[in-house]
């Protein structure tokens, strides 16, 4: 049992004041006015979803990787040696629950690959459980398209013998068959799969994955009822080639193989039409929109108030890429808000939309459950404290409306407590279940070690990102 006393209370139905939240084991028991003369005083709202992330333990402008349009930038990301998976995810959790995310998505795009994938993922699943996090893990699929989109070869043949064979030897192998690729989901789900662990499919993109993976993953999902995490249309180069392939219709087939369903997520849709968004929306598909990632990779403004407009589930991810490189929700929250908001008297957005993106929507995706995102009686005890004092340090006037501050300024820094099913997680900038700043030392220093080996690669990106540039902009760019 505990008491917490607040000063202002995000109920994500409206805000109250001056109240106790009773928590009892995971549940939050009641909620109850209090005198609220404690000091210093809190602001009390549901914890924040990072609805799509991708678990990597450092920042990819640490390998020179920054300002690079995406699909450029995806090559970088084999610069990160292979580590201890426990360390890794144990450090991008905790970053993520210090940036205030009590429930986190994971599109494990890139494995360590020191074991087994199942051994590997129940070692994350084991750091998910120290940090005290909510995770969705998403099992990576692709077989096709290893590089750029479509075949490989013209690609290639414009790099250097000496580049084209580096990219070959870490790119170009044959993938796994959609019967393979399905069991190893279920595989992954045996070792890992937990109350707090929801194990899913996780096909990297429709570019990136054939018609036959494609049918496989809508079958399997519809006979099992796991989830779906999948990007689509984040660049206008994915957009170019997904029209030509599949004549403008790429939604449409998604449709006819029945992939589109509320058990699926779509990261990003920044290139979606909005007949594509009513359907979107219609089938009951949550998109997570990504800002910041999509801003620091070029790929665009994603039309957020018109998928609200058409009746989408929108989400919140961080996708590795905050604006500052410290997965801070709070700060992304805002700059989802302000890039929507529009101009003029007549807003596109309200902070209601966003607050529900930010914590609500994402659950289902995350956690394949809906519960939670509200402080209510017998709702999840699944709570973020932020030090109003802190955040009102002016103290000009009594009567400031409490969300109107957490848009205008709120960050991680006021973060004073993050509670996850009832267990404090983060306390005072700490994260309470691990030693991170031992851990990422330990990461760091293992990403050090490796990258001498990595020079030769290296020095291939660099002639690979030339040609990778003149096939996007001849062969797929759109307008």
């Amino acid at each position: 049992m505990r008491q917490i006393d607040c000063a202002y209370l995000l109920t994500g139905k409206g805000v109250r004041t001056n109240q106790t939240i009773a928590i009892d084991g995971d549940r939050v028991s009641a909620l109850r006015p209090s005198a609220g003369t404690e000091r210093p005083r809190l602001l009390a709202m549901p914890a924040l979803v990072n609805a799509h992330d991708h678990g990597r333990a450092v920042r990819t402008s640490s390998i020179d990787a920054s300002g690079k349009p995406l699909e450029a930038w995806l090559q970088y990301l084999a610069l990160f040696p292979a580590i201890d998976p426990y360390l890794a995810a144990a450090v991008s959790l905790g970053n993520s629950a210090l940036g205030g995310a009590g429930v986190v998505m994971v599109h494990y795009t890139r494995a360590q690959g020191l074991t087994d994938l199942p051994t590997e993922v129940a070692e994350v699943a084991r750091a998910a459980r120290d940090v005290g996090v909510r995770v969705g893990f998403a099992v990576s699929m692709k077989d096709r398209n290893p590089i750029g989109y479509g075949p490989p070869g013209p690609l290639l043949d414009a790099l250097p013998e000496a580049a084209r064979n580096e990219i070959v030897s870490r790119f170009v192998r044959s993938p796994p068959a959609p019967k393979d690729y399905i069991k190893l989901v279920d595989d992954v789900a045996a070792a890992a799969d937990g109350p707090h662990f929801n194990v899913q499919y996780g096909p990297n993109g429709v570019q990136w994955c054939s018609d036959a993976l494609l049918k496989a993953v809508a079958e399997a999902s519809a006979l099992s009822g796991r989830r779906v995490h999948m990007h689509l249309f984040e660049t206008r180069y994915q957009r170019g080639y997904l029209d030509q392939l599949y004549d403008g219709n790429a939604v449409k087939f998604l449709d006819s193989i029945g992939l589109l369903s509320e058990r699926l997520t779509l990261a990003h849709c920044v290139w979606a039409r909005p007949d594509e968004l009513e359907l979107l929306a219609a089938r009951g598909v949550t998109i997570s929109t990504n800002s910041s990632s999509n801003l620091k990779l070029r790929s665009g403004v994603a039309p957020v108030a018109k998928m609200l407009g058409c009746g989408c589930r929108v989400a919140m991810g961080i996708d590795g890429g905050a604006l500052d490189d410290d997965d801070d929700m709070l700060r992304e929250l805002r700059l989802t808000h302000l890039l929507h908001l529009g101009s003029g008297f007549t807003p596109k957005v309200n902070e209601s939309d966003m607050l529900s993106a930010a914590a609500k929507t994402g659950r289902l995706s995350v956690t394949n459950s809906a519960e939670g995102g509200v402080l209510e009686a017998g709702a999840p005890a699944d709570l973020l404290l932020l030090d109003y004092d802190a955040l009102d340090d002016d103290n000009l006037r009594d009567d400031l409306d409490p969300v109107n501050l957490v848009f205008a300024r709120a960050t991680a820094r006021h973060i004073s407590e993050l509670i996850v099913a009832g267990r404090t997680i983060v306390r005072d900038h700490r994260v309470l279940g691990i030693d991170l700043e031992a851990a990422r030392r330990e990461v760091v220093l293992r990403m050090k070690a490796g990258q001498p080996a990595m020079a030769s690669f290296a020095a291939a990106l660099s002639h690979l990102d030339r040609a990778m540039a003149a096939q996007m902009e001849r062969q797929f760019s759109c307008s």
